[in-house]
């Protein structure tokens, strides 16, 4: 499962990557603006400054909800380096942008998907990614995890090869939990990713060695 890290901040992202697990970044508007990234040029100098720190995907939403205007801002941001990956919202135009993007061979990100059906459409239309947001069902009292299990089914049946990109990640069992349903990604704030790393018999173990190895010398 390939390990996506959910900012626009770069500290962030350079821990991530120096940890040696990362393998890509999604970022949208909100993201961007948290950071204090504000104006079309600072927002595609902040891409390209992303892509320079790790070595996978980056990607970068369209605003547009037009097909003329998605696929105006969609081939800018791919023209700023070969890692950035074109994100769509999960729309009539948004549908119609992927396929139009696919066929460029430019990859893609269909975004805020929260049915298998808008799934199936995303994978018919050659997405690269889909990004299912379990945590935001999960927020209505809805299964978000069931969604990436429905997914998987539909995508193993029909040998598609867009990779399920589970988002809205709350917590670390989501990680374990999208891990055991077989998402191909998912993508997490840092504090998700390195509450992995977290046990307290790990502490616990880790503590008793160094107090016997001092007693040893």
């Amino acid at each position: 499962m390939k390990f996506f890290i959910d900012t626009a901040n770069l500290e962030q992202i350079k821990e991530a990557q120096d940890l040696g697990i990362l393998d890509g970044v999604t970022t949208n508007p909100s993201l961007m603006a948290k950071e204090g990234i504000t104006g079309k040029e600072n927002i595609l100098k902040h891409y390209k400054d992303i892509c320079k720190i790790v070595d996978g995907d980056v990607s970068a939403e369209v605003i547009a909800t037009d097909f003329t205007n998605m696929v105006k801002e969609g081939e800018e941001l791919a023209s700023l380096n070969d890692q950035i990956v074109v994100k769509l919202p999960m729309i009539k135009d948004g549908v119609k942008a992927a396929k139009y993007f696919s066929n460029k061979g430019i990859k893609t990100n269909v975004t805020l998907v929260f049915s298998a059906g808008q799934a199936l459409l995303a994978a018919k239309a050659g997405a690269t990614y889909v990004s299912p947001f379990l945590g935001r069902l999960d927020d209505i009292s809805t299964d978000g995890l069931n969604l990436i299990s429905e997914i998987r089914d539909i995508y193993d049946n029909y040998g598609f090869e867009t990779e399920i990109l589970a988002a809205s990640i709350r917590h670390t069992m989501h990680i374990i939990d999208c891990a055991k349903i077989g998402a191909d990604v998912i993508t997490s704030p840092l504090s998700s990713i390195t509450g992995l790393l977290k046990h307290p018999l790990t502490d616990i173990g880790l503590d008793k060695f160094l107090k016997d190895h001092k007693k040893g010398n």
